[in-house]
């Protein structure tokens, strides 16, 4: 059990839902209260842009309607669970980026497919993933807005240069026990383009050095299978995503200039076949 909620952005879309059933779900599991918060500068919404899980007309509602959908949504879906609702009049960013300094995890919904799309992705929920104050899982994968227990059975980690040490190393590993599937920790290689004549399985053998750090701190009754994959970390990590119910990647934090995303975070955000997590890492 916890006091600490978990937080999803919500604006009327079925993605937006979705997150809330998902988040919904990992409330239940981990004993957390679930805060539904609604952030935006306009006045209201057309009614077209609500998703169809409500009784109201598809006319032009007032925003707080938003939360409200959301809300019954929650509670038919687990209802069990604490829910609170929060309307903002401000940017979704800067508001959902507060929200974290108080948040066990941030969850965001992905509209889906296309240019316009990763446009809208890349509008809030990297800027979210990259300045927020705890975990922030974008729900990827799913493109028919139906969130689902999950059916592969294992949590990926994308490991580090520190894996056993990290955040995300441990929020992958708790997260794999409360589900009870398996942890798989990759970690790419590839021999530098100037290392003309130095043995490939040099930096294998570093690469699998990094696994064994994993396994050696992992907690006990974890089960988890390290793999090294051999180009680049982004390829690998979206290729094992199709085998994953959650991805997880670390962001780096340097104090004074806030998270360090990098390629391969934005990359996994973007093209994931599952829902990807992101933790913020200390230098």
């Amino acid at each position: 059990m916890t006091d600490l909620p978990i937080v999803v952005g919500v604006d009327g879309s079925e993605p937006s839902l979705r997150a809330v059933d998902w988040a919904a779900d990992e409330a239940a599991r981990r004993g957390a209260p679930l805060r539904l918060v609604h952030a935006s500068l306009w006045e209201r919404y057309e009614g077209g842009l609500l998703a169809p899980d409500r009784d109201e007309p598809p006319e032009r509602m007032l925003i707080e309607d938003i939360a409200a959908v959301a809300s019954r949504r929650a509670r038919r879906r687990r209802p069990d669970v604490e829910v609170t609702t929060e309307v903002l009049p401000e940017e979704p960013d800067y508001a959902l980026i507060r929200e974290s300094r108080a948040a066990l995890l941030m969850v965001l919904g992905c509209r889906g497919r296309g240019e316009i799309a990763e446009a809208l992705l890349g509008s809030v929920s990297v800027t979210v993933a990259g300045h927020a104050h705890c975990p922030v899982v974008v729900l990827r994968g799913s493109h028919d807005n139906q969130a689902r227990a999950g059916i592969r059975g294992r949590v990926v980690l994308g490991a580090g240069e520190k894996p056993a040490e990290s955040a995300a190393a441990r929020f992958a590993a708790e997260e794999a026990l409360l589900r009870g599937v398996p942890l798989r920790v990759v970690r790419a290689w590839r021999r530098p383009v100037h290392a003309t004549g130095e043995p490939a399985d040099v930096h294998e053998r570093q690469a699998a050095e990094i696994l064994e750090e994993v396994l050696r701190f992992a907690p006990a009754g974890l089960d988890v299978d390290r793999r090294t994959v051999e180009g680049y970390a982004r390829d690998a990590l979206i290729a094992v995503s199709r085998q994953a119910d959650l991805l997880v990647v670390g962001a780096r934090r340097r104090p004074g200039h806030g998270l360090q995303l990098g390629r391969v975070a934005h990359g996994v955000l973007h093209h994931a076949a599952c829902p990807v997590a992101v933790v913020p890492e200390l230098s």
